[in-house]
């Protein structure tokens, strides 16, 4: 399954249908939710029959397509599931209880609801909302696929517009030359990566950079008119007062800044994800739980800023669509550890070069790129050049038949 995403140009009247059905999507979803908890031990067949009564008790619900609403119980039914399965599995600390959605920014149609124009360039959604025809811009062009393909459409609401998502079902592939090479990656806080060749990658740290704009665009969502004053400057004097139209517009620059920085991120983890998957067949990297890790207060805003896990996921994404393997391993130890002679040397965080008494001295990185790659290889064995695009990511102790990831599911979300 791929996304192939659109910037939609809606009219005022078409705004504010749109953010009517999105309202309508999490109205449906949150009832359903509030449905499971006051009957408990409810199957999936009776949510659907209560989203079915909800239909027929709001004539707001009804006006939005049947596929849409049922597409907002399966995300209630979603974190139902998520919650059962951590709990069966006793994942450490909370156990993600399902919530209420409160800010909600999509709906999503199913393959009713809309209807594209013969040159693919517009798109009318049918039901009774009133969003109507919208005009779409991109660099895709949907003449390569089938309407039959098109499994989902979704419209999403961004701080710089609005967007519509196509979700196509199809198996992407492409074959590449087989390099022989075997690489394995240690992340970091200093440098993006270091891989096991000593090669390093600097990190961008996008946030860092644009905090100053963040900082400034904050203060000015936070600023409030000043009263009670002789002398007031021009710019405390538009009100910053809570529902108020310059206060919405504060607001709308500082989250413009966010999502300016998220594609930073994201644009560069995608090109260096497909790069490191195309310059090798096997690609080892450590198996990190980054939901632990920014619970230390003093590393959390730098760790979420690297977007590590970003990274990981576009790495397995690309491994399948170029037939490659790529290798989670246990982390542990492999900065500790000696890669010559496999002696402990213990190391504070602050200590960057890794000696050992064997004569081994190393920066701490690509040590631990080398312990990460020795550790895959032990694992998976001899792949040579028969590794497939299905052997998606192993980890350790896994039987690899259980790990064999499938083609047909999304690419990581646009």
């Amino acid at each position: 399954m791929i996304v192939l995403e659109f910037k939609a140009y809606p009219n005022q009247h078409q705004e504010k249908a749109i953010k009517e059905a999105i309202r309508t999507a999490q109205f449906v979803q949150n009832k359903c939710l509030r449905y499971w908890m006051d009957s408990r031990g409810v199957a999936k067949k009776e949510i659907f029959r209560y989203n079915t009564s909800l239909r027929a008790e709001f004539p707001f619900v009804k006006d939005l397509n049947s596929h849409a609403c049922q597409v907002s119980v399966e995300r209630t039914w979603s974190a139902i599931l998520r919650f059962y399965a951590n709990c069966k599995l006793k994942v450490a600390g909370k156990k993600g209880y399902p919530k209420f959605k409160k800010n909600a920014r999509s709906v999503e149609y199913k393959v009713s609801g809309w209807k594209l124009s013969n040159e693919r360039k517009h798109i009318t959604f049918t039901d009774k909302k009133g969003i109507g025809r919208l005009k779409l811009k991109g660099g895709y062009d949907l003449h390569f696929y089938d309407i039959d393909q098109i499994k989902r459409v979704r419209i999403v609401r961004r701080a710089d517009g609005y967007y519509v998502q196509f979700c196509v079902r199809i198996e992407r592939t492409e074959t590449i030359e087989p390099s022989g090479n075997a690489i394995g990656l240690d992340v970091g806080l200093k440098e993006f990566y270091t891989d096991s060749n000593g090669n390093a990658e600097p990190n961008p740290r996008f946030y860092r950079l644009g905090e100053e704009r963040i900082r400034f665009h904050q203060r000015r969502v936070s600023r409030k008119k000043r009263t009670g004053h002789s002398e007031v400057s021009s710019d405390y004097a538009r009100s910053k007062k809570k529902g108020s139209a310059n206060r919405s517009k504060a607001i709308n620059r500082l989250s413009r800044q966010h999502l300016k920085i998220s594609r930073q991120r994201k644009d560069h983890a995608v090109k260096l994800a497909r790069c490191v998957v195309q310059s090798n067949d096997l690609i080892a990297y450590e198996d990190l739980r980054v939901r632990n890790l920014v619970k230390n207060y003093c590393l959390a805003k730098s760790i979420n800023d690297v977007g590590w896990y970003q990274f990981r996921a576009w790495l397995e994404y690309f491994s399948k669509v170029f037939g490659k393997v790529t290798v989670a391993v246990n982390p542990a130890y492999t900065s500790q550890n000696c890669s010559s002679c496999g002696t402990t040397v213990k190391k504070s965080l602050s200590t960057r070069t890794h000696a050992c008494q064997c004569g081994c001295t190393l920066d701490r990185d690509h040590n631990a790129a080398i312990n990460i790659l020795n550790r895959a290889l032990s694992t998976v064995g001899h792949t040579g050049t028969n590794a497939s695009g299905d052997l998606a990511s192993i980890w350790i102790g896994e039987n690899l038949s259980k790990q064999a990831g499938s083609m047909k599911e999304e690419s990581p979300r646009l």
